[in-house]
């Protein structure tokens, strides 16, 4: 289901709590960081003019452009408004809330566009921070998903790495949260609802994923 949703993004809300954003941020620095380092490694290995020397100097420059072309892709490339404008909206319900965080349960559609229907997943995510909602167990926090699979395309129909940004991270509108509330088909909240007993078997999965057989599935989502 490519279920898209638009809205105009809060970039000073967004800089101040969404962890996509400052982990994004955080990627750019590590990134410029690395170039940096590698690039000043490559210098010396060609300054002490050893044959070994050259060989280890080009895979330093050969990691040094990779961790530069990462720097200057990120904030091009990873936008927060344009993750918002091509993710796909999705319900998210809050399983629990501890003092280490808020744990999100969605309900995922995993298949990429070249497969051949919907494979749906439960997926969980630890979040600080989740304003204008309420950390209470089947809170409904609508979100849209952040796809980044280092895989080939064309390996495999599933994505293979997926979380969420709740629409909260973007807007401190609550209308907005609730008009993208209403964009959810309730079958999808009541699904996650059902199954907020599985946060804690999804946590435990290496992948923080687990896929739902299609038969267990209601036909309104069978049939999207």
């Amino acid at each position: 289901m490519r279920r898209r949703f638009e809205f105009v993004v809060d970039r000073e809300h967004a800089r101040a709590v969404n962890e996509v954003a400052a982990y994004l941020r955080r990627l750019r620095v590590l990134a410029i960081a690395a170039a940096v380092l590698l690039g000043m490694g490559t210098a010396y290995l060609i300054w002490l003019r050893h044959p070994w020397s050259y060989l280890l100097a080009i895979a330093f420059a050969l990691g040094a452009a990779t961790a530069l072309f990462v720097g200057l892709w990120t904030p091009h490339r990873a936008r927060i408004d344009k993750l918002y404008n091509t993710g796909t909206l999705v319900p998210t319900v809050v399983s629990e809330s501890t003092n280490k965080g808020t744990t999100l349960l969605a309900l995922v559609d995993l298949a990429k566009p070249n497969a051949d229907g919907p494979r749906y997943a439960l997926v969980t995510r630890t979040v600080k921070s989740l304003p204008g909602h309420r950390p209470r167990p089947g809170e409904r926090v609508p979100a849209v998903t952040v796809r980044i699979d280092r895989a080939p395309a064309s390996v495999g129909e599933l994505w293979h790495s997926v979380t969420m940004m709740p629409i909260a991270w973007g807007t401190r509108d609550l209308n907005i949260i609730e008009r993208a509330r209403r964009d959810i088909h309730d079958v999808e909240w009541q699904l996650l609802t059902d199954n907020l007993d599985l946060a804690a078997k999804v946590r435990r999965v290496d992948a923080k994923r687990l896929l739902i057989d299609p038969q267990q599935l209601p036909d309104e989502l069978r049939e999207a």
